[in-house]
């Protein structure tokens, strides 16, 4: 037996090394310059050590497992439908003459960013309360004028995300849970409003969108009655968008969508032309649509008690704030981190803001970052490789609460999208939600500098993780 032993111990210094590493990095390249096999093991620690926290977390496990399984069934089981447009003033909850809505968690106006200091001062030209740039900025300090975050009053905007009482929304219904969401009519890309622009060029194509473009939108939906969005959406990703940073695909279905209902309600041709033209050489016009579907779904998963799976992900351009499907309207927030990004032929990331937007409302409902597997065209615009794509997707399911069973991705074999972030899972496996995004310049008035991607800070979800066990 001894014999036995000693001979199948000797067969190991005869047989190919091949090393599996739990410990530093730096081991498994010591070993790979030497010719040996070797592989990391990926591990991080968890980003809260509290063991209390931890042990009230397991023996909770099962409420929260129910909780959560309720939750990501509300979301998956949601059924977003573009029914119309209105002014802004006459359909979001809460909207005011002298209230501007904006991106992220609440921030004052002397705490807000370049980009969007830039778009509340367009805002107030736009709105005709101001007249020039001083007299914006002197009215947005004054104390006259409130401000509150998009998502506080059902709505979402992209970047900077302002929303002043006279612009368009979409109306956007939750046909299953019969709630709604809002979203402004997308201006395209370069010096826009959302990017923090405000020069003459832009109130004058807002000026447009709100005198011929939105009256022409408004009475297609209404001859339409109903436009799916979540099957344009799951068509869109089997079609190379990943419906954040790529709405190529969502923007051509829309457009299919809309576009005999256009041409049949609009008196004038030229206008319905105009209108239509617009939409086609913008190939973001679905993204405000995917972020108020998005928004639309995930409010329907609020108020469940033990849930820890996030209903929001949004930026102010200063901080970064998550809400909790099961801590009501509570934001738990921390620095907005600056987006590693492919720029525009002069730019920097000195020149860029902190990530901003309402936008990433996509990754929270299992789009954008979460599925840019399903977009690997879109590496040539934030950056990276096709593989990097696989790589992003493949790690949110270590972080999410199931998988979509509308949303798939080709590539992984239709594998559903990964869905239903749940703080618990980011905590303990210290792997944070990947984003896709654009960049702003950090001055008012520049407008997008370039586009990319990043890592939520860990901040906001250890304050979620920690102020949901303590409550427990």
């Amino acid at each position: 037996m001894a014999e036995d032993i000693k001979e199948e111990f000797m067969k190991l210094f005869e047989s190919e090394l091949k090393v599996i590493n739990i410990g530093l990095e730096s081991f498994t390249n010591s070993l790979a310059d030497k010719g040996v096999k070797a592989v990391q093991v990926e591990f991080k620690p968890p980003l809260s050590a509290d063991p209390e926290l931890s042990r009230k977390i397991r023996i909770n496990s099962p409420k929260i497992a129910a909780a959560n399984k309720k939750a990501l069934d509300r979301i998956l089981s949601s059924k977003p439908a573009l029914v119309g447009l209105d002014k802004a003033i006459n359909v979001i909850p809460g909207m005011k003459k002298d209230l501007i809505l904006h991106a992220g968690p609440s921030v004052k106006w002397a705490n807000m960013c370049g980009p969007m200091r830039g778009a509340v001062i367009g805002a107030l030209i736009y709105e005709s309360l101001a007249g020039n740039e001083t007299e914006a900025e002197k009215l947005a300090a004054s104390g006259k004028i409130k401000f509150s975050p998009c998502h506080e009053h059902c709505a979402v905007g992209p970047m900077a995300g302002i929303i002043s009482a006279s612009m368009p929304v979409f109306i956007v219904k939750n046909e299953e849970y019969g709630n709604y969401a809002y979203a402004t009519m997308n201006e395209g890309l370069g010096k826009v409003l959302r990017y923090g622009a405000y020069s003459p060029e832009v109130i004058e194509r807002l000026k447009w969108m709100e005198a011929v473009m939105y009256p022409a939108l408004k009475r297609a939906v209404e001859r339409l009655g109903r436009i799916d969005l979540k099957a344009i959406t799951a068509q869109a990703l089997h079609m190379g968008d990943e419906v954040h940073n790529r709405n190529r695909a969502g923007t051509s279905l829309f457009y299919r969508a809309i576009a005999p209902a256009v041409i049949t309600t609009t008196p004038n041709s030229e206008q319905a032309a105009a209108v239509l033209e617009f939409i086609n050489k913008n190939d973001h016009s679905f993204l405000n649509l995917s972020m108020a579907l998005s928004k639309v779904c995930l409010d329907a998963a609020r108020g469940i008690r033990y849930s820890t799976v996030v209903v929001v992900m949004a930026r102010n351009g200063t901080e970064f704030g998550v809400q909790l499907s099961g801590a009501g309207d509570k934001w738990f927030t921390g620095p907005s981190p600056v987006p590693d990004a492919l720029f525009f032929a002069g730019y920097t990331k000195a020149d860029a803001n902190p990530d901003i937007g309402d936008s990433a409302i996509t990754e929270t409902n299992g789009l954008g970052g979460f599925a840019i597997a399903a977009a690997p065209a879109i590496v040539q615009f934030v950056g990276g490789l096709v593989a990097d794509a696989v790589n992003y997707t493949m790690a949110m399911y270590e972080i999410t609460a199931g998988e979509n069973n509308v949303y798939q991705i080709p590539y992984l074999n239709f594998r559903g999208t990964p869905t239903g972030i749940d703080v618990i899972k980011v905590v303990e496996k210290g792997i944070l939600p990947f984003i896709d995004t654009g960049v702003a310049h950090k001055k008012p008035g520049v407008g997008q500098v370039g586009a990319g991607v990043l890592s939520a800070p860990a901040e906001p979800f250890v304050k979620a993780f920690e102020y949901f066990a303590r409550n427990l």
